[in-house]
């Protein structure tokens, strides 16, 4: 063991960093004028990481750019000491900058300031449908990719967004107050750690009934039977189910009452869902909608991601149809589906309180939709182009049984 005077200051670095051995490599080689690729080829190490460590730890006192290996040794260990203080926190100017375009107040073109609504922070995330602090709130990355336009010549005014979000999140980071986090977009008062992001799927999904798997003449939608589906959610966690046929464009809905004790009792944790739109009263719904199909008109279901489905094997086998889940935060997948929830929203309004609508209300609504005309038919309506699959249905279910 070496005495105490020569040993290092601090540990030795990892192999991801350039070591003293390697410095001293470099600059024996960079003294052969040797290129930076010739150099990382014989250190087997990234073109980029030679060049970065020539440009960032170099001599430069005697004017030029000489490369010394007890200087670079210097330049990196100094760089390395933690805890550094943050660029926000020791930049006034900067702190002003972000601090003026995330929480900024909204001004009419004249400069007449509108304070909006006055919101209490509360140390958490702002609730459902709350009201929200007005402010000009750009986003982290807007902020930083907006300074090299702003300060063309001024590398001092430049930041990272990560380095403002760790500044909202991290108090130990300093400058920004945490109730700007009111400010973000999310308004998510804490930072959801990215292992978290990394485990919400769906325990159900499996790779082979993802959309991707899905055969490529359903794209074309020349062949009927094939089906998009969703759930429309309103108050009191009310929902009714949607069903569209991707050929014709026809429409049924799915009545999805709450069950008794709805919002006076709690639920039993292996129960049904006493919303009324659980795993099994989505199943049987769609089980009983499609009972009085033909089986050419019972091919396939496309749906999202959700845990209403969850029992998406047994649906299969009760109704015949093929299930395909959609990529998660992919609602385009589904964009018949989606146009069509958008024509409901006339009649279901979001918060509103769906779950007052009677079946009748449903068969009313459905049919209004279905004997609308439709410019992707020709102006039928989507009564009569089902109608006709239907019809076409029969004869070919007759012709071979004959």
């Amino acid at each position: 063991m070496p005495p105490s005077h020569l040993s290092p200051s601090s540990p030795p670095t990892a192999g991801r960093y350039v070591s003293l051995a390697e410095r001293e490599q470099i600059a024996l080689l960079r003294a052969q004028s040797l290129g930076v690729r010739e150099i990382a080829r014989q250190l087997v190490r990234s073109a980029s990481t030679i060049s970065r460590e020539l440009r960032r730890n170099a001599a430069t006192r005697s004017g030029g750019f000489e490369y010394r290996a007890i200087t670079a040794q210097w330049h990196a260990d100094r760089a390395a000491r933690r805890p550094k203080r943050a660029k926000l926190a020791i930049n006034a100017v900067l702190r002003t900058y972000v601090q003026d375009r995330l929480a900024g107040k909204v001004a009419t073109p004249r400069g007449k300031v509108i304070a909006g609504p006055t919101v209490a922070w509360k140390g958490r995330r702002y609730g459902r449908r709350q009201r929200r602090r007005w402010a000009r709130a750009w986003s982290p990355e807007q902020i930083a990719h907006r300074l090299p336009i702003d300060f063309p010549e001024d590398i001092s005014m430049r930041i990272s967004h990560e380095a403002i979000y760790q500044a909202l999140y991290i108090q130990g980071r300093g400058a920004l107050r945490r109730e700007l986090t009111a400010c973000l977009r999310t308004g998510r008062a804490l930072r959801v750690p990215r292992e978290r992001t990394r485990g919400r799927g769906k325990s159900f999904i499996t790779p082979e009934i993802l959309i991707s798997e899905r055969p490529a003449t359903v794209d074309d939608r020349a062949i009927p039977g094939h089906w998009e589906g969703d759930l429309i959610l309103g108050l009191a966690s009310s929902a009714i189910g949607t069903l569209v046929e991707r050929t014709t464009r026809f429409t049924m809905l799915l009545h999805l009452p709450p069950l008794p004790g709805h919002g006076h009792q709690p639920r039993d944790k292996h129960g049904p869902a006493l919303a009324g739109h659980g795993a099994e009263a989505v199943r049987d719904a769609i089980t009983q909608a499609m009972g009085s199909l033909p089986e050419q008109l019972r091919r396939s279901l496309t749906w999202d991601q959700g845990a209403e489905m969850s029992q998406h094997a047994q649906l299969a086998i009760d109704s015949g149809l093929k299930v395909y889940f959609c990529d998660p935060r992919s609602p385009w997948q589904r964009g018949t589906n989606e146009n069509t929830n958008g024509l409901l929203r006339q009649y279901f309004p979001k918060g509103t309180d769906l779950s007052a609508h009677r079946p009748s209300d449903l068969h009313a609504v459905a049919l209004a939709l279905n004997t609308r005309p439709r410019k992707t038919l020709g102006w039928r309506t989507p009564a009569e182009a089902f109608n006709e699959v239907l019809r076409s249905a029969h004869r070919s279910g007759v012709a071979t049984t004959s």
